[in-house]
């Protein structure tokens, strides 16, 4: 196999193919939609709190509806659920699009249609992150089609953002929200092309609290999933919210327009693009509870720095290193919550990790806009540094606990070899320990 065949070793399975290729023309449209909501509430409004309020209400579903939806897309047939949930969001994006070309769109309006977004969301990340291992055809390829969705999302984030200034700055947002729309017609129509087994269902008689309560206590047992899960709400809650600011950075730091914004935000895309495809050509899992440590604290490290740049060059050259070190610690996070968990768990857990990466997000944006009408949005980046900084510290602490629980799950899925068991004894008498994580 050669180098470039193994890095792309997921789209060998013709339904992950199929969503691949719809899926990477709809996240265009979805990140033309992303900058020119906050461009718009920001030219409407001219309020960071605004912003803030616009990105709390789109993503605090996930956060209060994440647990019920994971359990009834672990319920639910997650194909068809899939289905549903992106012809509701091509709804809503030409309900935006009909309302800003009527010239009568107002902030609520926006308000209440992403509210609407972020309620379908909360059943449509779980069930998306769900359904990959039903795409791909053989188990090793999970870690690569994580990678690979991960890459996907980012090359849209490097497209979509820099046509959504030059479409922004000739015609309007309004004609953003409408190719949005029309972007999710390839993502339906990959989806109904698809060959999917039938899944049985495994949750017997149990009501749905009895199904929610087990997938908690899975969860919270769980020393690995647990420790990830915290740290990616820190980061998540303290460390996304930059992107809230943006359209403050790019108009009142760097004293540009739209095109300016969609620079910055490719520029990030760039670096969470080349994060994403560095994961896809590891072979392993092992080895990842490390790159999340590191790329936590890189990633707080280099919000510090982007706090304190008043020129364009510095913030392009650190955005890509924000983009970088997040792409890594989300996507590392992820595959090893994905390899690990059990088949008939796997809803409820990818709920609580939709509930702490995109969940948190809306609260810390709240705060971030609150915060810097306060103090400014210098020190507000800084703030959000110095906490990534420390979870990354708190989470290194706690690597030799996780490696202890992880090393026989990776010998029961072949990832290790069963000789590895024995290291884990041998640790205890001081021999050094296998680099599970």
């Amino acid at each position: 196999m050669s180098n470039w065949t193994f890095v792309v070793r997921a789209l060998r399975s013709r339904n992950y193919r199929l969503f691949f290729s719809g899926q990477s023309i709809s996240l265009i449209g979805t990140w033309m939609t992303r900058i020119a909501i906050g461009w718009l509430v920001y030219r409407l409004t001219g309020s960071a709190v605004l912003l803030g309020t616009v990105s709390f209400v789109g993503q605090a579903p996930a956060f209060f509806l994440g647990p019920i939806a994971g359990v009834l897309v672990d319920r639910w047939n997650r194909h068809r659920t899939l289905v549903v949930t992106q012809i509701l969001s091509m709804v809503q994006s030409f309900a935006v699009a009909a309302l800003a070309l009527a010239g009568v769109i107002t902030v609520w309006h926006i308000v209440l249609l992403a509210l609407f977004q972020g309620i379908v969301n909360a059943f449509d990340m779980p069930a998306r992150q769900a359904f990959v291992i039903e795409m791909v055809d053989q188990r090793e390829d999970l870690g690569n089609a994580i990678a690979l969705n991960s890459s996907m999302v980012n090359a849209a984030r490097l497209v979509g953002p820099a046509l959504a200034g030059v479409v922004i700055a000739a015609v309007g947002e309004a004609w953003c929200f409408m190719i949005d729309g029309i972007s999710y017609i390839a993502v339906i129509i990959s989806l109904l092309l698809m060959r999917i087994a039938r899944r049985m269902p495994h949750h017997g008689k149990r009501n749905v609290l009895e199904q929610l309560h087990e997938g908690w206590t899975y969860v919270s047992r769980s020393v690995p999933i647990r420790s990830i899960l915290l740290l990616l709400a820190v980061v998540s809650f303290a460390g996304m919210p930059y992107t809230v600011l943006m359209p403050v950075i790019a108009s009142k730091i760097l004293h540009g327009g739209p095109g300016i914004l969609g620079l910055l935000m490719a520029a990030t895309g760039l670096g969470a693009l080349a994060g994403a495809l560095t994961l896809a050509m590891r072979r392993t899992v092992l080895g990842l509870g490390k790159r999340i440590v590191i790329c936590s604290a890189l990633f707080g490290a280099a919000l510090i720095a982007f706090g304190w740049s008043t020129h364009l060059w510095l913030s392009l050259i650190l955005l890509p290193v924000i983009g970088f070190a997040m792409m890594q610690h989300m996507a590392s996070s992820n595959t090893i919550l994905q390899t690990m968990v059990d088949d008939h768990q796997r809803g409820r857990v990818m709920s609580f990790y939709s509930m702490a990466f995109q969940g948190m997000a809306p609260f810390g944006s709240l705060m971030a806009g609150t915060l810097a009408a306060q103090v400014g949005t210098r020190w507000t980046l800084v703030a959000s540094g110095v906490a990534c900084l420390a979870g990354s510290a708190w989470f290194a602490g706690r690597l030799k606990s996780i490696r202890a629980v992880l090393r026989p799950v990776y010998v029961r899925l072949g990832i290790l070899p069963e000789a590895a068991l024995g290291v884990q004894q041998a640790s205890e008498l001081q021999t050094p320990e296998a680099n599970v994580t």
